[in-house]
């Protein structure tokens, strides 16, 4: 059987990987006042069985089966039971809560692992002769619901694995162009450029499990998007299989050929074709990159510092600055200290803030990135500091910013964590300009906690500004609570109170995530009527037997 990697069917990331508060001394405190949640008398429930699961017998007929092992080999074709699971759902909270209360009730009825474009365009030809559906599938890291087959599907799905076309195939230097296949994972991906002096700048907070071909259909942004740009500025060419063609967009570097189909394709999720080849822009690896920790004495004076940082000549690859409850957060999920480094964060510091007039209550840490040579990094560092000290902050040196690089990926197995122990723990994210970000970051607090008195629970929102752009900035919502008796339906009375407060506030939907099916309900309100009408006509037209990965993005018929 194929060898392509995929993460443990049950939560996030790898088995026996997982996180652990033994070593933060604030955290078990910190999660009793935010959710009511007590880590020293909760029990925590283990893997589940997977022989309790009940899987949906598969209906690919055996001719289709029998055409796709002569496509690929009979070793990349597969109907188990436990691979199916694997490539049923994504990774979001409402995929994990489901597949743990044994809830399937739509498998892939088949998995097939191409080995290069030929194959695949031979499994889309075959697949639409048969009127099958087509779910391509990358990393599973998915949490917008872009990947699980329409429940009432009752032609054969076949999930397409994009796991073997994982190579690197040419670097044009002169250029600064990587043609890489669409299957590579982020670590593969990048290890494969760092070994020739290159990197592609892009680090989602799924890196670690996510591929090349998922962030442009998703439409993908990583956490130093502030220099490399989101994966629609990186992505400049691409090649995509349809029924009896291959789509071919040339690397170039701006072109006027009418509407862009390129961007078309970006955040399509399937709906237009499979995505089996990337050609992005790389950049030579910098000669130095280093992260520093700041603190703002509100929120507010984060905000601002980080438009005015966006003004001005300095070209940072990191800005974020957290609001005071997920600096609360990340100040409680630090590491227990020693010595003079302990006397220094909890007294030292303390003290100088006390003695500035801050309220500690209010305080909120940021983390600001630069890269490139000594002389550059050093210039952007010092255009900074000077907006930070304008602003009311201070800077605390690199040490925080060390932890924040060696644990950004590893956010997604806290959710677990509280899913393994009886909670909540999701995101939404948005965007809006400049002149409204504060209104939108208030309002969707206000509105979550309005969710949680609704429900007569305790609940817990927190929030981070990253990705900064010339108007505006992306908002980055962390929200928890306890289950009650109704996980999903409680889940959804909160989710759906965010997601509103975006659109009533002049946001997006998504900044990064995509739509899928959690977030379509709002697509209208996000785009227009007539916006809708307009995608639903190109998804129409370019799939008419709606075999490309239906019922996503829009929510009517396609």
């Amino acid at each position: 059987m194929t060898a392509v990697k995929h993460m443990k069917w049950w939560g996030w990331g790898k088995d026996g990987v997982g996180f652990h508060h033994e070593d933060k001394p604030g955290f078990a405190p910190f999660v009793l006042q935010a959710v009511g949640l007590d880590l020293g008398t909760a029990t925590a429930v283990g893997e589940p069985a997977f022989t309790d699961i009940s899987v949906p017998a598969s209906k690919a007929p055996s001719t289709l089966l029998s055409a796709l092992a002569g496509i690929t080999g009979e070793d990349h074709v597969t109907t188990d039971d436990m691979v199916r699971v694997i490539h049923t759902y994504g990774k979001s909270l409402r995929d994990l809560v489901r597949i743990r209360a044994n809830v399937i009730e739509r498998a892939p009825d088949v998995v097939v692992y191409p080995a290069d474009e030929a194959q695949v365009q031979a499994i889309v030809d075959a697949a639409v002769s048969a009127d099958a559906v087509i779910i391509p599938f990358g990393g599973g890291s998915n949490i917008a619901g872009s990947l699980e087959p329409r429940k009432e599907e009752e032609r054969a799905v076949i999930s397409l694995d994009l796991g073997r076309l994982d190579k690197l195939v040419e670097i044009d230097e002169e250029s600064g162009l990587a043609r890489i296949q669409a299957g590579a994972q982020g670590p593969d991906l990048e290890a494969a450029l760092n070994a020739r002096g290159w990197t592609i700048g892009h680090f989602p907070d799924s890196f670690t499990h996510s591929t090349l071909g998922g962030w442009v259909a998703t439409r993908s942004s990583g956490m130093q998007s502030d220099k490399y740009g989101d994966i629609a500025e990186i992505a400049r060419g691409l090649r995509m299989v349809r029924p009896g063609g291959t789509l071919v967009l040339r690397p170039l570097p701006s072109t006027s050929s009418g509407p862009s189909v390129r961007e078309m394709i970006l955040g399509s999720e399937g709906r237009l074709g499979v995505i089996t080849e990337v050609t992005v822009q790389v950049h030579r690896i910098p000669a130095k990159r280093d992260v520093y920790a700041y603190f703002f004495p509100t929120f507010e004076a984060g905000i601002h510092a980080m438009r005015e940082i966006s003004e001005s000549d300095a070209a940072p690859t990191i800005t974020r600055v957290s609001d005071a409850p997920e600096t609360g957060f990340s100040l409680a999920t630090s590491k227990d200290r020693k010595g003079f480094d302990k006397f220094l964060a909890g007294t030292v510091l303390p003290g100088l803030m006390r003695s500035k007039g801050w309220d500690l209550d209010k305080i909120c840490i940021s983390f600001i990135g630069y890269e490139g040579s000594v002389a550059h990094a050093k210039r952007q560092k010092k255009l900074v500091d000077a907006i930070v000290k304008k602003h009311g902050g201070m800077g605390v040196g690199k040490g925080p910013g060390i932890l924040y690089d060696q644990k950004k990926f590893d956010t997604p197995y806290l959710r677990d964590f509280l899913l393994d122990r009886g909670a909540a723990g999701d995101v939404s994210e948005t965007a809006a300009p400049w002149s409204k970000l504060i209104q939108v970051h208030d309002n969707t607090v206000a509105a979550a906690n309005a969710a949680y008195a609704e429900l007569g629970i305790k609940g817990w929102i927190m929030s981070h500004l990253s990705h900064s752009y010339h108007s505006g900035a992306c908002l980055y919502f962390t929200f928890a609570f306890v289950f009650g008796d109704d996980p999903l339906g409680e889940y959804d009375v909160v989710k759906k109170a965010i997601q509103q407060a975006f659109v009533d506030n002049g946001a997006t939907i998504s900044h990064h995530h995509g739509v899928g099916r959690e977030h379509s309900p709002w697509l209208e309100e996000d785009i227009s009527v007539e916006g809708v009408a307009v995608m639903s006509a190109l998804l129409e037209g370019a799939d008419p037997g709606s075999n490309f990965n239906p019922g996503k993005i829009v929510r009517a018929g396609y």
